[in-house]
């Protein structure tokens, strides 16, 4: 359902062929993580998938970036054959990156999951079982923003290749303050690079 769209309970239940009780019950918990947003009105108020907006992505990305550069610590305190071994995975995911961005190879449409896969190798390398549960449920989150606007910013794509670089580099040398500072600015500067899509094409869901 695209984002901003009014969620009628008994249609949605109709549509799934269930009946009323655990469509209801599915909107709270989906209200609960964010996807479904009340908005109330004088008279009464209603449910809506949840916009897409700026001022959203800014705070999701930076989460985020929190979190996964804590992961990252964790990442750069492995020992040194795995670090070398997960160092050697997460290049070849970014030399797919570059040689997208180059157009010497790939599609467009795979960048999404080749940074997915990047990021997520670090957070099982170096994540504890409550930082990973944590992850998992502000990652689908930010996937919203990643999966509409990522073919969008592919003219940026050489400057994340960069920074995950410097990543990969962090991690190889064992130094987990590099690794930390530069997941969170790949974060921090992706949401900036997002922002700037966004002020073009405008935010989804909030008219």
């Amino acid at each position: 359902m695209s984002p901003g769209t009014w969620i009628v309970e008994a249609d949605l239940a109709e549509r799934l062929n269930m009946s009323r009780t655990p469509v209801r019950g599915a909107i709270h918990w989906l209200q609960r993580e964010g996807y479904v947003l009340e908005q109330r009105q004088v008279s009464k108020s209603r449910m809506i998938v949840a916009p897409l907006t700026k001022e959203d992505a800014n705070e999701l990305y930076l989460i985020i970036g929190r979190i996964e550069g804590i992961a990252g610590r964790g990442a750069a305190q492995i020992p040194e054959p795995k670090r070398i071994a997960l160092a050697k995975e997460l290049t070849t995911i970014n030399e797919n990156l570059l040689s997208i961005a180059d157009g010497r190879g790939g599609h467009a449409g795979d960048i999404f999951e080749l940074d997915r896969s990047f990021h997520r190798l670090i957070i099982r390398a170096g994540a504890g079982a409550r930082l990973l549960t944590l992850h998992n449920a502000i990652e689908p989150q930010a996937e919203r923003y990643w999966r509409l606007y990522a073919s969008s910013i592919i003219s940026n794509l050489h400057v994340s290749v960069k920074e995950h670089e410097d990543i990969i580099e962090g991690i190889l040398a064992g130094n987990p303050n590099a690794v930390e500072r530069h997941l969170h600015g790949n974060w921090q500067e992706g949401a900036q690079r997002l922002g700037h899509v966004i002020d073009i094409f405008g935010e989804r869901g909030s008219w």
